[in-house]
């Protein structure tokens, strides 16, 4: 390590990535070797001549990357040459979005060979994928979809199946059949932030209906519903982003009698809805005629993939997604809904849903025994957690304190559909952060709200 602070300082790196690719590459070199141990971090920043905090962000980052692990009261230690992540490409990871709520990452080499398998045998087609294809999948793409979709209940026609381009394009398509600009949509009062800017790009008036912990208020819907004669309601029912609240099955029944008496269509993102074990049936089981389901496999099987096993109300509607999405983005990506097609078909899709829903609870395990300074709302396999902030502690003044840490933090005020309240943020728990990591990432954040909150 004596060639540290040399090599850091040419990097041209933030210190503590620099950190990071030292421990990496003295691996790669064999300088540091499976089980050793790595200095205490005060110590390292003395040796290295960088702050304690840099040092514990490097660590953090080696953490993340499968390097080494930590045990607390024991130290770091260099892991097996075949748990280190591949980082040929930094660049590519370093561009993660850490604000986006991500299911936790597959970390099982059994698995991630089944993956990796997949894509080999996709590849074998690899000149057909790259031509032009329908914007909404084939025959076998859309077969897959109707088995997957069966887990959650649903058993449509496949004229009313669409393979498409993520929820995003999704949402816009079938916004752009619904409503034109100055139209009414109705949502949930606190909201997916991503639907909130798709209706602004389309110019949408978004009205917020308020909620209890079962979600929307069926009366609140009656009278929306009688006061702006909106277009469309959106709802996200299952494992709700960002509060984690899922609809009772006696609550979605109000909600579809009162959309089925006003002719109301719904837009049910269902996102979490393949994570939860026991998830009630989609409201598209309730009100078939009126819904347009989108079953988005970011959260369920890897947002890479920008692929949704969607559901049209009808045949004709449909056809009026698919010009839709043929406008929004021409088609799905053909390579991407092959690997999806033929993980769907060969169990591998189903294998990482019941990783990801397994260590979702791990990490509400860990953030549970952790977070003790305030109350937050969760579920035992949402991706994230919906915690109240202490009077007078602001989301801004936390996310500074959190800096040092790789962990996604927004503010209540990107989910609200009026107003800039900043009583609660959202923390991820998911995406690139490694399970190993957290414990001590969660740690920080619960000292940093005892300590601010007691600064005012």
């Amino acid at each position: 390590m004596e060639n540290w602070p040399q090599r850091i300082e040419q990097s041209g790196k933030p210190r503590y990535l620099a950190i990071a690719d030292c421990i990496a590459q003295d691996m790669k070199d064999r300088v540091l070797l499976p089980g050793d141990r790595l200095p205490p971090q005060r110590r390292l920043a003395d040796m290295i001549g960088v702050d304690f905090t840099t040092v514990s962000r490097g660590y953090t980052e080696a953490i993340s990357r499968g390097l080494v692990e930590s045990h607390v009261g024991r130290g770091t230690f260099v892991l097996p040459q075949q748990s280190v992540s591949n980082t040929s490409d930094e660049r590519r990871a370093l561009a993660n979005d850490l604000t986006m709520n991500a299911p936790p990452e597959p970390t099982d080499p059994e698995l991630l060979e089944r993956m990796r398998a997949g894509l080999c045998a996709v590849s074998d087609d690899l000149v057909h994928l790259l031509r032009y294809q329908s914007p909404i999948g084939g025959e076998i793409d859309k077969e897959a979809a109707s088995i997957w979709l069966s887990m959650r209940g649903l058993v449509p026609n496949l004229d009313r199946i669409a393979v498409t381009p993520g929820a995003h394009a999704t949402m816009l398509a079938i916004l752009t059949v619904l409503a034109q600009p100055g139209d009414c949509v109705l949502c949930e009062d606190i909201t997916y932030t991503g639907f909130k800017k798709i209706a602004a790009q389309l110019g949408l008036k978004l009205v917020g209906l308020p909620m209890d912990r079962d979600g929307i208020l069926p009366g609140a819907l009656e009278d929306a519903i009688q006061r702006h004669a909106p277009k469309a309601l959106y709802l996200n029912p299952t494992l709700h982003n960002p509060t984690t609240i899922t609809i009772p099955q006696d609550r979605r029944l109000e909600i579809a009698n009162v959309m089925k008496r006003h002719d109301l269509p719904l837009i049910e993102d269902d996102a979490y809805g393949f994570v939860l074990p026991d998830a009630p049936p989609p409201m598209a089981t309730s009100a078939p005629e009126l819904t347009w389901y989108i079953g988005g496999l970011a959260k369920c099987i890897g947002a890479g993939l920008r692929l949704a096993y969607s559901v049209a109300p009808n045949a004709r509607a449909g056809f009026a997604m698919e010009n839709g999405i043929r406008a929004v983005s021409v088609m799905s990506s053909p390579v991407s809904m092959a690997l999806a097609t033929q993980w769907v078909l060969d169990g591998t899709a189903d294998q990482i849903r019941r990783f990801i829903r397994k260590e979702s609870a791990v990490r509400q395990g860990i953030a549970a025994q952790t977070i003790t300074e305030t109350e937050f709302l969760a579920h035992p396999h949402a991706f994230n957690i919906w915690l109240r902030l202490p009077d007078g502690v602001t989301c801004a003044t936390l996310m500074s304190h959190m800096s040092n840490h790789e962990i996604g933090i927004s503010p209540e005020s990107a989910f609200r559909t009026v107003g800039t309240q900043e009583q609660n943020v959202r923390v991820c728990l998911g995406g690139r952060i490694r399970r190993e990591a957290l414990p001590q990432t969660l740690a920080h954040l619960n000292n940093q709200i005892w300590q601010l909150a007691r600064q005012i």
